[in-house]
């Protein structure tokens, strides 16, 4: 069963998130909150496997949820999906660089809400293609790729550059020939060899370095 808080100052919102999954047999809604303190004492208390946050939320807003939950200093971070009105939102890139995993539009759809809940507890990320290029883009702008020295082998450059186009884990499996539990390796031994903390942060790593150059 997978355990949900949603945090959105929108009652409507939270109630139509709510009633989305929980008609799903694998899903459970433990909390829903309206304030981003109330967020932060929820998610403590009760340890969910997926938080759905919003990022405009009075109190504390959700990016500072984000980094309280999810956040570089946390020893025990909480998986953490930004949900946002915007595919381009400003605050998003804080978001998750306070290291939130997943990113998902409010109008997505129940289908995509579910696929990115459990995409986020089994531990991959749901950005779909579009947004991941788009934003991860726009994430490394403002200074030039920096070209760094790194030890990956050709395969595991294959999977990053996968990753960093907003593949989820079967997607890249199929793309690249691989079994799931390869993909999975190969993105642990990434992980380790970039100090990345999630699949996002290797994406960013990927787009910031220079790795995507030739990806339009």
């Amino acid at each position: 069963m997978i355990r949900v808080l949603i945090a959105d100052d929108q009652e409507m919102v939270r109630a139509g998130f709510r009633m989305i999954l929980e008609t799903q047999p694998d899903m459970a809604v433990v909390a829903d909150v309206a304030d981003g303190v109330s967020a932060v004492a929820k998610a403590r208390e009760l340890r969910p496997d997926v938080c759905l946050l919003d990022i405009r939320m009075p109190g504390m807003d959700g990016l500072a949820v984000t980094r309280a939950l999810a956040g570089p200093e946390v020893a025990d971070p909480l998986r953490v999906v930004v949900v946002t009105t915007f595919d381009l939102d400003e605050y998003v890139h804080t978001a998750l660089a306070n290291g939130a995993s997943g990113f998902l539009l409010k109008d997505a759809g129940p289908a995509l809400l579910m696929e990115a809940v459990r995409a986020a507890a089994r531990g991959d990320a749901l950005v779909s293609p579009q947004i991941t290029v788009r934003l991860l883009k726009h994430f490394a702008a403002g200074s030039a790729p920096r070209p760094v020295r790194h030890n990956l082998t050709e395969r595991e450059t294959d999977v990053v550059r996968a990753a960093a186009r907003g593949l989820t884990n079967t997607e890249i499996g199929t793309e690249l020939f691989l079994s799931l539990s390869t993909v999975k390796t190969h993105l642990a031994a990434v992980q380790a060899k970039v100090g990345a903390r999630n699949r996002v942060e290797i994406a960013a790593w990927a787009w910031r370095t220079g790795l995507m150059a030739d990806v339009g």
